[in-house]
């Protein structure tokens, strides 16, 4: 079952800090790219960041910085895990926050809600 559960969202202040998780347990992310998206209220869905199978990293440029993507193999439970760390947040950011696959090649998830209070 293709399944990609997020979490760790939540409501800080300007200037505060979160780390997101996506856990993959179907392994949807071998051998492939893996991003997290986000999207604002009334805005479309875009690209924040994605993590190249060869560790190499992209972000926009509003995230430059303050971002940060990775992953974390679980050997025991044979799950990867990708993380989004997001420091000095401001009210911009927040947005509900997704992973995928790529450019999202698959169904996007519930995702986790960020709400950033000036």
């Amino acid at each position: 079952q293709v399944r990609l559960v997020e979490s760790g969202g939540g409501l800080v202040q300007s200037g505060g800090s979160l780390n997101l998780s996506c856990v993959d347990s179907g392994k949807i992310f071998g051998g492939y790219p893996m991003a997290w998206f986000r999207q604002a209220p009334g805005r479309e869905r875009e690209l924040v960041s994605m993590l190249a199978p060869n560790n190499s990293t992209y972000y926009i440029d509003s995230v430059k910085g303050r971002f940060t993507i990775f992953k974390r193999k679980d050997v025991v439970k044979n799950t990867v895990t990708v993380y989004l760390t997001m420091n000095a947040l401001k009210p911009e950011d927040t947005a509900v926050y997704y992973c995928n696959r790529g450019y999202g090649e698959i169904p996007w998830g519930q995702g986790t809600q960020v709400v950033v209070s000036s």
